[in-house]
C-alpha cells in the first residue's frame, strides 16, 4: 500500500501534523492508500512555492502551456483503463462511468489546451486619431482549487486545466474521499512537463486545509465545487479579502415529461439521470414532473425498469448501480428516505440499505422512487443519492412553476414532441443548463457549465467561459500620434 505525502514544489513531503488518513473502496472497505493530513503551515509552504514560481510561469508562452496539457491528456488516454478502474475503486461509480470520468478529463484538457493559442482580447477604435485600444487577459496569480469526490478526475481537470493555461499557479485541495485519483493526476501533470511549484497539492480536512486556502492573503482566487453551505461560507470569508471566488454548488434538477413526449425515451433518460453515479451528481435528476395524461403509463414503465437494475460491485460491467461514496453519504440518504416516508410520500420502490454478502462491507442502497407532492422536503432539498420524487402536473405552466420553485438552478430537462414547447422551456426554466429530450446529466466540455440561484455565484466552468474565472482583464491605450491627446475634452 502506498503512503503519499503532500506535493509541494515538485516533491512529495511529509506534513507537519504527523497525522494520516486512509482512502477506502466504498464497495468493500478495502484501504487503497494512505495520505497526510495537511496543516495551515503546509498550505503556507504550498503558497510560497506557487508564489516563487508564478513570475516564471506567467511568462511561459501560452501555446507551450497548452503542449503540457496535451501531453497530460495523452498520458491519461494511454492509461484510461487503469485510471477508470481507480476512479471506480475509490469513488464507487460503475466502471463505464469511471472510464467516462477519465474521458471527460481528457476531453477538457484537449479542449482548453487550444486556449493557449487564443486567449482572445478585444480591439476597439478610439474617438481620437492615431490611437488604438485593446484588452489583454492576464493571470490572477496564486489560486486555490478545492474539488469534490464525485468526479475525482474530471472536475479537477476543469479547474486545474483552465487555471494552468491562463498562467496561474495553484494550491490544490482534493476531496478527502478521493485523494488517490488527485495524487495520480498531479503525477501525470508533472510527468507531462509541468514545472515544479506550478501545481501544489495539500490533502486533509476541509476545516483545516480548505480554511487555510480560503484565508491565506496571498491566494488571490478560490474555485470551489461542493455543498451550498460550504460555498456560502467560502464566499463570505474570501470576499472580505476581495478575492475572486467561483462557486459550483448543489442542484435539485427536474425532468419534465409532457404528454406528447416519447415515453420510452423519457424513461431511459430518467433512469440514467437519477441512478447514474448512484445519484451522486450535482446534475442528477431528483425530480420527475409528469403531465397527468401520461403519468400512469410512464410510472409503470419506470417502475419495471428500476426493479430490473442490478446493484453491486461497480467493477462488474453487468452492474447498473454501485455503492454510494461513504458511510456518511449512506446515512444522509437513508435519513432523507425516512423523511419522505414520514412526510407521507408514497414509497413506490427501493429505499433500503442492502445487507449480507456481497453488500455487507460497502454502502449500497436500492434505487428508490417516491410518489410525492411538490413542497415536501424530498422534492426541495438536495439528497445526492439514488432517490427520485415523481410529481403529477396538469399542464406546461404548472410543470415549469414546480420545476422553478426550488432554491437551486443547475440543470433541467424537458421531454416533448413540440418544438414550440421546447423553445418555451429554453426560456422559462430557471437553470444554467437545459436539455431537450435528454436527461439532466451529460454535459460536454465545450459548453459552459454552472447554475443560477443557490447553485452558484455566476461563475461558469468549461467551454469558452472557463478561462474567465482565472483571468484579469487589462485595458491598454496606445497613442501613436506623437502629441498629447485628451479624450472627452473639447478645446
Amino acid at each position: 500500500m502506498k503512503n503519499y505525502g503532500l506535493f509541494i514544489n515538485g516533491e512529495w513531503i511529509q506534513s507537519k501534523s504527523g497525522k494520516t488518513f486512509e482512502t477506502k473502496n466504498p464497495a468493500d472497505g478495502q484501504t487503497l492508500a494512505v495520505f497526510q493530513e495537511g496543516t495551515q503551515e503546509d498550505v503556507g509552504k504550498a503558497v510560497d512555492a506557487a508564489e516563487r514560481t508564478f513570475p516564471r510561469w506567467r511568462k511561459f508562452p501560452p501555446p507551450k502551456r497548452g503542449e503540457i496539457l496535451l501531453k497530460a491528456a495523452a498520458i491519461m488516454r494511454e492509461r484510461k483503463e487503469e485510471l477508470g478502474k481507480m476512479v471506480t475503486q475509490e469513488m464507487g461509480k460503475v466502471i463505464a462511468e469511471g472510464k467516462g470520468d477519465v474521458q471527460e478529463a481528457i476531453d477538457f484538457l484537449e479542449y482548453i489546451s487550444g486556449e493557449g493559442r487564443r486567449l482572445l482580447g478585444e480591439t476597439t477604435p478610439s474617438e481620437l486619431p492615431n490611437k488604438l485600444y485593446l484588452t489583454l487577459k492576464q493571470p490572477i496569480g496564486v489560486v486555490g482549487c478545492i474539488t469534490p469526490w464525485n468526479f475525482p478526475l474530471a472536475v479537477p481537470c476543469w479547474k486545474l486545466g483552465a487555471a494552468l493555461i491562463t498562467g496561474n499557479t495553484i494550491v490544490f485541495k482534493p476531496a478527502t474521499l478521493t485523494p488517490l485519483c488527485a495524487a495520480t493526476l498531479v503525477e501525470i501533470f508533472h510527468q507531462a512537463g509541468l514545472p515544479a511549484g506550478v501545481l501544489n497539492m495539500v490533502t486533509g480536512p476541509a476545516e483545516v486545509v480548505g480554511e487555510a486556502i480560503v484565508q491565506h492573503p496571498n491566494i488571490r482566487a478560490v474555485s470551489f465545487t461542493g455543498s451550498v453551505a460550504a460555498g456560502k461560507d467560502i464566499y463570505a470569508k474570501a470576499s472580505r479579502m476581495l478575492k475572486r471566488v467561483g462557486l459550483e454548488l448543489g442542484g435539485k434538477n427536474p425532468q419534465i415529461v409532457m404528454d406528447d413526449a416519447r415515453i420510452d425515451l423519457a424513461v431511459e433518460g430518467v433512469l440514467f439521470g437519477v441512478f447514474g453515479t448512484a445519484g451522486q451528481r450535482c446534475t442528477a435528476t431528483s425530480r420527475l414532473i409528469v403531465q397527468e395524461k401520461v403519468y400512469d403509463e410512464l410510472l409503470k414503465n419506470l417502475l419495471a425498469r428500476t426493479k430490473a437494475l442490478k446493484v453491486g460491485d461497480p467493477l462488474d460491467s453487468a452492474v447498473d448501480v454501485g455503492p454510494v461514496a461513504s458511510a456518511e453519504q449512506e446515512t444522509k440518504i437513508l435519513k432523507y428516505i425516512q423523511i419522505g416516508i414520514e412526510e407521507g410520500a408514497e414509497r413506490i420502490c427501493g429505499g433500503n440499505k442492502l445487507k449480507g454478502s456481497p453488500y455487507d462491507k460497502g454502502f449500497f442502497i436500492t434505487p428508490t422512487i417516491f410518489g410525492a407532492q411538490h413542497g415536501m422536503r424530498i422534492t426541495r432539498e438536495e439528497i445526492f443519492g439514488p432517490v427520485l420524487s415523481v410529481m403529477k402536473v396538469r399542464d406546461y405552466e404548472e410543470a415549469v412553476k414546480v420545476a422553478n420553485d426550488v432554491e437551486y438552478g443547475l440543470s433541467s430537462s424537458i421531454y416533448t414532441g413540440s418544438v414550440n414547447t421546447a423553445f418555451r422551456a429554453m426560456q422559462d426554466l430557471e437553470a444554467g443548463v437545459t436539455y431537450i429530450n435528454a436527461p439532466t446529466i451529460g454535459a460536454e466540455v465545450h459548453l459552459p457549465f454552472g447554475g443560477v440561484k443557490n447553485t452558484g455565484n455566476g461563475a461558469r466552468e468549461a467551454g469558452t467561459e472557463a478561462i474567465h474565472e482565472f483571468t484579469e482583464i487589462k485595458s491598454v491605450f496606445i497613442d501613436f500620434s506623437g502629441k498629447l491627446q485628451k479624450a472627452q475634452i473639447v478645446e
